[in-house]
């Protein structure tokens, strides 16, 4: 069975907005984040840019992968992420923006920031008090501290505790209370 390392996550937080903003306009555009299928991948392969080999990922029994949309437009993929239930936290095996929402000609802010809140908020609703944890590229260790109010434990392993995840929810998901 083909193994993938964990090479540490390198996804970029642009900015920590309410929902998605488009980035020429401003507008803000309601999100919904739901389980992905196989048939959503259809197009979400290298060829197309994407980093990463989300079958691969889907394929893997003890993970979840969910996608980010806008509201009312399922069929465009904004972002994805790949989760996965631990006993006491939920690890962040992968978080990867569209690629069309990535670098300077990005459509679309907040993508990731939009996707970590989720794993936050999963954590609460599985009972694992909002804690997330994830392996980060070293040099993206501070960013991560800084943007989403992660704490370093030690190596590359990243925690996000109780309180940012609460801070992270209450950004994203404020129209849910």
């Amino acid at each position: 069975m083909k193994r993938q390392q964990n090479k540490g996550l390198d996804f970029i937080i642009d900015k920590l907005t309410n929902s998605i903003q488009n980035v020429v306009t401003g507008d803000s555009f309601a999100t919904d984040i739901s389980i992905v299928t196989t048939a959503d991948l259809k197009n979400v392969i290298k060829k197309n840019k994407w980093q990463f080999d989300w079958k691969f990922e889907l394929k893997q029994p003890q993970r979840d992968v969910y996608k980010l949309t806008i509201v009312n437009n399922q069929s465009v993929i904004q972002g994805l992420i790949s989760l996965e239930i631990k006993s006491d936290h939920v690890y962040m095996h992968l978080v990867e923006s569209a690629p069309f929402n990535k670098g300077k000609t990005k459509v679309y802010a907040g993508v990731p920031g939009n996707l970590v809140a989720f794993a936050c908020k999963l954590a609460f609703q599985r009972g694992h008090e909002g804690n997330v944890s994830f392996f980060s590229k070293t040099q993206l260790v501070q960013h991560y501290i800084d943007t989403l109010g992660a704490m370093h434990v030690g190596g590359r392993i990243m925690i996000i505790d109780t309180i940012a995840a609460l801070k992270l929810i209450n950004k994203y998901f404020q129209n849910e209370k």
